[in-house]
């Protein structure tokens, strides 16, 4: 894999507009599957209590904006919340711990969830590492359940559908973490992208055929700059770091690989559905960014270092005292910092990245470019 990261790189800066009639400035409502990256609060529920790993359920998340932990896995807002705003929408509601209208949209996106259905992992005898069954055509079945109480019948669901957005991820980073959490290396993982990918796809192709017509794929974030992978996979060899960033390069390579392979699926599906706006965004490229240029964004010049934990090492990372647990402490200026707790992201990191999907440069098209419009050197 020691090309993907420059095929990716290519791709993100090469890739392909895209040219229909379909309005992308006039959403009514959100729809949105996932993991944390996503997740608005349906963890606390399906978990239905405070554990050992739920710990994100408990102060200090949630401290900056919202003031009290809401189920995000930030300080405060994530990118959906912020391209609610965008479009003078509410921010979109977890589906399984709101009991009022989704006349808006709604959050299928739980904490933790995979790309791959459930019975891969007990085919594979990797079900030790999962928590709970809410994979991506889980999430879709709930999808389903809730159409009835959306629009009564086919014309009304396709002039509704018509005007909402759709989001499908991320999704996808924690099938190759729980493989790796499982006893796979990371080169068995690798082998699946092509899987998890295909999956994803699947899940799109759904959503249209239900109705979708603006969809948005983002691609998975740098798990070689997760400081949880850092700090646990520690090397005395400096050339298992990037140069640039201080990441672990395999790590960067697998998230390269299913973003370049993602990417390829989008164009397919752009291909077979015209009528269909579809829009691949990025959590890879931002953080690279971020990464690499750290104070043109605001943030300290250590963009490794978790804002929220206890860590006697350079990312400030550390499994048993992680964020949320008793006596750990966080930064108080939680906007000068890229990650939030090892995995997630804080407000202004999301802030920024929600920007970048709407304006680009890190969605292609960006949502809120007119539809005629086409970015990249390639077109489709």
């Amino acid at each position: 894999m020691k090309l993907l990261s420059f095929f990716f790189f290519l791709f993100s800066l090469s890739s392909f507009g895209q040219s229909n009639p379909i309005s992308s400035q006039n959403y009514t409502a959100i729809f949105s599957f996932g993991d944390s990256y996503t997740d608005t609060g349906n963890i606390g529920v399906i978990t239905g209590r405070v554990s050992k790993d739920q710990w994100i359920l408990l102060p200090p998340y949630g401290v900056t904006f919202f003031h009290h932990p809401t189920g995000r896995c930030s300080n405060g807002r994530i990118v959906l919340d912020f391209i609610a705003e965008e479009f003078g929408l509410p921010f979109v509601e977890p589906y399984w711990r709101y009991n009022g209208t989704f006349i808006h949209g709604a959050n299928f996106a739980v904490a933790g969830a995979i790309a791959l259905d459930y019975e891969f992992y007990v085919e594979k005898n990797l079900t030790n590492t999962l928590m709970f069954n809410t994979s991506v055509n889980v999430q879709l079945a709930w999808f389903e359940q809730l159409k009835p109480s959306l629009c009564a019948t086919p014309s009304k669901c396709k002039e509704y559908f018509g005007r909402s957005l759709f989001i499908l991820g991320e999704i996808g980073a924690n099938d190759y973490g729980f493989m790796m959490m499982a006893g796979m290396s990371l080169q068995e993982a690798g082998a699946y992208v092509p899987m998890v990918v295909e999956k994803i796809s699947k899940a799109a192709e759904s959503l249209i055929n239900s109705g979708a017509v603006t969809l948005v794929v983002p691609g998975v974030w740098p798990s070689g700059c997760q400081p949880t992978n850092l700090a646990q996979n520690t090397s005395r060899s400096k050339s298992d770091y990037e140069s640039e960033t201080g990441c672990l390069k395999e790590y960067n390579e697998l998230s390269a690989y299913h973003n370049l392979q993602l990417l390829k699926a989008v164009k397919q599906l752009r291909e077979k559905y015209h009528h269909v706006r579809l829009i691949y965004a990025e959590y890879f490229r931002p953080i690279i960014d971020f990464i690499k240029s750290p104070k043109q964004y605001g943030f300290v010049e250590t963009p490794l270092e978790v804002c929220c934990g206890e860590g006697a090492n350079q990312y400030n990372y550390n499994k048993s005292q992680s964020c949320g647990m008793p006596n750990v402490s966080y930064c108080k200026n939680t906007s000068a910092f890229v990650n939030w707790d090892g995995i997630h992201l804080t407000e202004s990191a999301y802030r920024y990245i929600a920007t970048g999907w709407l304006e680009g440069p890190y969605a292609d098209p960006p949502i809120l470019t007119p539809p005629s419009a086409s970015i990249g050197f390639f077109s489709s």
